[in-house]
């Protein structure tokens, strides 16, 4: 695995209809929107996942965590976080979570203010939530390395 400061990172925005995809290099701090998936129930097309991470091929993978404003768990948190552990089971990648509280609102908000289609039932926002995701992480590994 490459040294901390040059790895392939790809995020994961989890959600019961959608899950978002976003992908970078940690050097940049930045990400790009990849793909969203459509999931039932939660549980996506494991296939789709997988050739994703076989073209991409990240050193590894982060799964925001919905923590609620109060910083406790909810039912959602569990589901991403069992999402985070297939991932890694069948794939063998690590995984880390990241606190993901307002990344879709803020998303929502990007798609606004940029004058996009405002149906986010049909044109979800989740690739870009991946991506805040992503960026949310990259901060923080430039504050560890700052300690």
């Amino acid at each position: 695995m490459p040294e901390s400061g040059n790895r392939r990172v790809m995020a994961f925005d989890f959600g019961t209809r959608r899950i978002g995809v976003a992908s970078g290099q940690e050097i940049l701090g930045t990400g790009q929107p990849l793909a969203m998936i459509p999931a039932r129930d939660g549980v996506p097309d494991w296939n789709q996942i997988g050739k994703l991470l076989e073209e991409w091929r990240p050193n590894l993978v982060v799964v925001g965590l919905p923590l609620n404003m109060d910083d406790t768990e909810n039912e959602m948190c569990a589901r991403a976080r069992k999402f985070g552990k297939r991932i890694h089971g069948r794939y063998h990648v690590p995984v880390e979570m990241v606190d993901e509280r307002l990344t879709s609102f803020e998303a929502k908000g990007d798609v606004m203010a940029a004058g996009g289609n405002r149906d986010f039932g049909r044109y979800g926002v989740d690739d870009r939530a991946a991506v805040l995701i992503l960026e949310t992480w990259f901060g923080l590994q430039d504050n560890h390395a700052g300690n």
